[in-house]
């Protein structure tokens, strides 16, 4: 799906992706890259009452602080993509003849 991330562009009339891009978002001295995991863990934060201690533990953060941090950095829109969504168009990067590691 064109706008999901990761973001995946195949040339015309070309069965092989060229250009994949990855996301990474980065929290103090730790980097988080979005995943299908990571994206059903933001699917549940948006969608409950998770606390931000909660998120953090499911996160492997050391505080309330550094989710707060992580929650600010991520695009709004990735809380609410399906994580089979994401997996799928995450498959599709290893067909890409270049992968972008985007850090946030």
């Amino acid at each position: 799906m064109i706008g999901y991330i990761p973001r995946v562009k195949a040339l015309e009339g070309d069965s092989t992706v060229s250009v994949c891009e990855k996301y990474v978002i980065i929290v103090g001295d730790k980097e988080i890259e979005i995943d299908d995991n990571i994206v059903k863990i933001l699917n549940e934060y948006v969608r409950t009452e998770m606390s931000l201690e909660k998120l953090a533990e499911k996160l492997g953060l050391d505080s309330w602080v550094e989710a707060y941090e992580f929650v600010k950095k991520v695009p709004s829109w990735i809380m609410w993509v399906p994580p089979t969504l994401w997996r799928k168009e995450y498959e599709k990067c290893k067909n890409a003849s270049e992968i972008r590691i985007i850090k946030i």
